[in-house]
């Protein structure tokens, strides 16, 4: 079953445009990976500073290598964002 992450994360005061220019490579990049199926940031048209990056995995396994990949990759530039953001977990079945 496919796992999908949403990750809600604040950008540092006026900086939510910038730290969505940062994620851009990196989801380019972890789009790469094996068994990602979506890695999106979005940025709120309400508040700017607020960004939202969704995620969907084939099954926990490839999060789980994601997880450790995610360890040799460089942080974000520092100033962009606040705190570590809220991420909540689901298993991604398709009701229609």
């Amino acid at each position: 079953m496919s796992v999908r992450l949403i990750v809600s994360i604040t950008a540092a005061p006026g900086k939510g445009a910038d730290l969505a220019d940062a994620f851009r490579q990196r989801c380019l990049d972890v789009m790469q990976e094996p068994g990602c199926e979506q890695f999106e940031v979005f940025q709120s048209v309400v508040n700017p500073d607020r960004l939202a990056l969704l995620e969907r995995w084939v099954d926990q396994a490839a999060l789980d290598v994601h997880a450790k990949v995610n360890t040799t990759r460089p942080p974000m530039p520092a100033g962009l964002r606040l705190g570590t953001g809220e991420r909540e977990d689901y298993e991604y079945a398709l009701k229609r």
